[in-house]
């Protein structure tokens, strides 16, 4: 997890994935913006394979979301319950939590402190 934790501090994206009991993990750092639409859209989604698959998305990495990064947020939200799984936020940093607010995705997406709080709910 170093290069993410590096790629946050210089802004950079930076996306990992790991599964905790079964559950998928997207740990995402840095900006998030529309340069990155489309590699961070495919890093979302279920992989196709999955049954009712079950993810958590890490923001507390996330210095920066612009509208991309919402849709990209929106169209996994959509797959996942389209597979009868489910899809969560966990721990967004003060300016995505109030983007994510004010556009209502927290609203829409269930969205937790922290991925442990995510993980058990």
């Amino acid at each position: 997890m170093t290069g993410i934790h590096e790629a946050a501090q210089s802004g950079r994206p930076a996306i990992g994935h790991s599964t905790v009991d079964g559950i998928r993990v997207v740990t995402l750092s840095g900006e998030f913006d529309h340069t990155v639409r489309e590699h961070l859209g495919q890093a979302l989604l279920p992989p196709g394979d999955a049954t009712r698959p079950r993810t958590v998305i890490d923001l507390s990495g996330v210095t920066f979301m612009d509208s991309s990064g919402i849709n990209a947020l929106i169209s996994a939200h959509t797959a996942a319950e389209d597979a009868d799984g489910w899809l969560r936020l966990a721990g967004p940093r003060e300016p995505v939590a109030r983007i994510l607010r004010m556009v209502g995705i927290d609203a829409l997406i269930p969205c937790y402190p922290d991925v442990g709080q995510a993980l058990e709910s």
